[in-house]
């Protein structure tokens, strides 16, 4: 095997036994990552200060990125793009090139404990040279970055508005320049919620004094968004990753585009849609909104606003007040997919960009494929991001049957 980053082929990596292996004590992932930590953290006691203070979640990130990475080992592309962009993203933890052993070690350990007599030298050996692998990827991306570009931005809470009982709107303005694209987001961490990192959409294009706006709604045992919304006032300050994401306008958009978003995924859709402003040239764009409480309308002035002032934008909404909500954004869309079809070959189909609660977005991209044959590569939206909602895995059983969703960081542009 080898990748772009000139790696050597490593002879001993054994994708098949590497995954048998992960097999063998996938049921047992709770206690594997509890001793995981426990064994870093004993050997190693300076690294405790990088990580939250409540570990359950991390614990499940842990195991999910590891077996995202396990079965990604043979797609070479899509292992060495996720890989550098984590080594990248790790900088803002404070990670450093000396940590990765003392993390190899400690994953050793805890597998070879946990896979008893399952666990031979050919296991070792194919666990090393996969974690050198991914290890080696991933200090190449932090290394890839000039020392000049920030691990992270310090940023001063400027404004903090309160638009419904669950989601309040930040304005921040960073100590140094933050070179973004309208489409991306920036992880976010506040001293609340020490080390607790989440990702948000930049819900605004570049402006000339650098602010950038966070649309933040209140998760349910979420550490970090409940302190965004309750407890960070003007003046505080919050902690800022690099821009990541890849949902971004072409230069020059052309023909007529497609905007969806529901709940707070408006902030994304209202940065691309003040860019598509700038640069759409003679291009226009339909933007269907869906909303399905009250709360959810929480920035109806500058839908009202773009509705009036643009006649290049058509606005559909589908507000609570209807009858039902997604049943109503699900007719709308239909409608106009319908209307798309009989225009467009399904290469031809205008580019759609989507941006709300996973399961919106989930919904909206299996029925334009489905129904509409519209291919993959014209619909754009992030990876979901993944939020404790306090349904983890408790028993062996469900650790074994419940699959953890992985937010998969895609790469800068």
């Amino acid at each position: 095997m080898t990748t772009s980053t000139g790696a050597r082929p490593y002879a001993a990596l054994n994708p098949a036994l590497i995954r048998s292996s992960l097999a063998v004590v996938e049921r047992r992932a709770e206690a594997l990552t509890k001793y995981f930590y426990a064994h870093l953290f004993t050997h190693n006691p300076g690294v405790r200060a990088m990580f939250p203070e409540h570990m359950e979640e991390q614990r499940d990130r842990l195991f999910a990125a590891l077996t995202t990475a396990i079965l990604n080992l043979e797609d070479t592309d899509a292992l060495v793009d996720h890989l550098r962009t984590l080594g990248f993203d790790h900088r803002k933890f404070g990670a450093r090139t000396e940590h990765y052993p003392a993390v190899g070690r400690s994953l050793i350990a805890a597998l070879k404990f946990f896979s008893g007599s399952a666990w031979t030298p050919k296991t070792e050996a194919a666990w090393r040279a996969a974690y050198e692998l991914i290890s080696k990827i991933m200090i190449a991306g932090a290394e890839s970055v000039p020392e000049s570009e920030p691990a992270w931005w310090n940023a001063e809470v400027l404004h903090h508005e309160r638009r419904a009982e669950d989601i309040a709107v930040l304005t921040v303005r960073p100590d140094r320049p933050y070179p973004f694209a309208p489409g991306q987001y920036a992880t976010l961490t506040a001293p609340e919620a020490p080390q607790v990192w989440r990702p948000y959409s930049i819900a605004n294009a570049p402006r000339a004094d650098g602010t950038l706006d966070f649309h933040i709604r209140r998760v349910e045992g979420g550490l970090l968004s409940s302190a965004l919304v309750d407890e960070v006032a003007p003046g505080g300050i919050v902690r800022l990753g690099p821009p990541l994401g890849t949902t971004t306008l072409p230069k020059a958009p052309e023909g007529e585009l497609l905007f969806v978003a529901g709940g707070t995924g408006w902030a994304q859709i209202k940065a691309l849609i003040e860019e598509f402003a700038v640069r759409r040239g003679s291009a226009t764009a339909t933007l269907l909104i869906g909303a399905r409480t009250q709360d959810d309308v929480y920035d109806l002035g500058v839908l009202e606003l773009l509705g009036g002032a643009h006649p290049w934008l058509r606005l559909v909404g589908a507000l609570p007040a209807r009858d039902d909500a997604d049943a109503t954004l699900l007719r709308e869309l239909t409608r106009y997919a319908t209307a798309q079809s009989l225009r467009h070959a399904p290469a031809e189909w205008p580019h759609v960009y989507v941006s709300g609660p996973p399961a919106m977005v989930d919904t909206v991209e299996t029925q334009l494929a489905m129904l509409h044959r519209v291919p993959p590569d014209r619909v754009h939206h992030d990876p979901s991001a993944h939020h404790d909602t306090g349904e983890r895995p408790e028993t062996a059983a469900e650790w074994f049957l419940m699959k953890r969703q992985v937010p998969w960081i895609r790469p800068r542009p």
